[in-house]
């Protein structure tokens, strides 16, 4: 009886002994399976031993990681290749984390999971290597092509006239979303590996309006051609007739600003040999001997422009240093020019 019992332990001894060969030997043999349901960035590679997964991660992320990105901006195109950016992917260090997801569990549990045909539901990401250096000289060769400074409004005043620089926006490229834009569509390993430049408006400092706004008016004085040109909101408006000064008492020339305004101004007489007995008194505005007709627009050191009754001396060089207008003119002239506006006599 005692034989037969200890037959029959040895027996069953002998069955687990077998079984759990059996279980090893399959375990064993299924060491470079990567288990059912197993991805690697989103790739399934479950059933794959090592090779057929290195070469299924190469064919599906690494080749189309060798697509180049291409940064548009209206005609222009920018490119950033794979090699450029030294793309790579650790494939063996990939594929040895998807079968350590397998071989999750143990010696019999993993069994149970091959026989049964149960999956593992696990993703291994995939880590990509690149140099962002590369993509941030893109970025800096990109918006050296596209950046615009603004410009600022500017006005120039001289004998010419007034030329003036009108005020415009610039342009200017978003690097940090550009460099975002270039990293994710490098990285991308389907869909368009296209980045349209996402740019802002610079605004300038001085506006053409804010220029306007400073030089309601300006008075360009043309000596030689007998002239006085009116410019409003920086634009030619109107030219008048003019006189200046004779020889000897010329109307002097430079930039000088409209200091005061007056309508029919009394007329305070120069201690000047011209003046005669005239000289140090004060005439009033609208007496027959004042020579300030109308309305006075006072420039420099008692030089002004005003109205004069003697239409004849107009196109000639006849003051005594004033600009004379003929009275409708200065009329006209008179409520266009406030006073502090810039006159340029050349």
């Amino acid at each position: 009886m005692r034989t037969r019992s200890f037959a029959l332990v040895t027996a069953f001894i002998v069955l687990l002994l077998v079984g759990a060969g059996a279980v090893y030997a399959y375990d064993s043999s299924r060491s470079s399976k990567i288990a059912d349901g197993v991805t690697i960035s989103g790739v399934d590679v479950g059933g794959l031993n090592s090779g057929e997964a290195r070469d299924k991660i190469q064919a599906e992320l690494l080749e189309p990681l060798k697509r180049p990105v291409t940064v548009r901006w209206r005609d222009h195109r920018f490119h950033l290749t794979a090699r450029q950016a030294r793309v790579g992917i650790d494939l063996d260090g990939s594929v040895d984390r998807a079968l350590a997801k397998s071989r999750r569990g143990n010696l019999f549990t993993r069994t149970i999971r091959g026989l049964t045909g149960d999956g593992v539901d696990a993703d291994v990401p995939v880590d990509i290597t690149y140099d962002k250096s590369a993509i941030r000289r893109l970025v800096r060769r990109v918006a050296g092509a596209v950046d615009r400074p603004a410009r600022d409004a500017d006005v120039s005043i001289d004998g010419s006239g007034v030329s003036r620089t009108p005020s415009h926006d610039g342009i200017e490229v978003v690097q940090t979303r550009l460099r975002q834009d270039v990293d994710e569509k490098l990285l991308a390993t389907t869909g368009s590996k296209t980045v349209r430049v996402a740019t802002k408006t610079v605004k300038p400092e001085v506006t053409t309006a804010e220029v306007a706004e400073k030089y309601p008016a300006i008075l360009i004085v043309n000596r030689s051609a007998f002239r006085l040109t009116l410019y409003k909101d920086l634009k030619m408006v109107k030219s008048y007739p003019i006189a200046v000064g004779q020889a000897g008492l010329e109307t002097p020339p430079g930039r000088y600003t409209i200091q005061n305004k007056a309508v029919n101004p009394a007329w305070h007489v120069p201690n000047s040999a011209w003046a005669g007995s005239l000289a140090g008194q004060v005439i009033p505005g609208g007496a027959p001997n004042n020579p300030i007709k109308a309305r006075w627009l006072g420039v420099y050191d008692g030089v002004g422009v005003h109205g004069t009754s003697d239409d004849a001396s107009i196109g000639s060089n006849a003051s005594h240093g004033c600009i004379r207008m003929h009275v409708p003119d200065v009329e006209d002239l008179y409520p266009r020019v406030p006073v502090g506006s810039p006159i340029y006599i050349a």
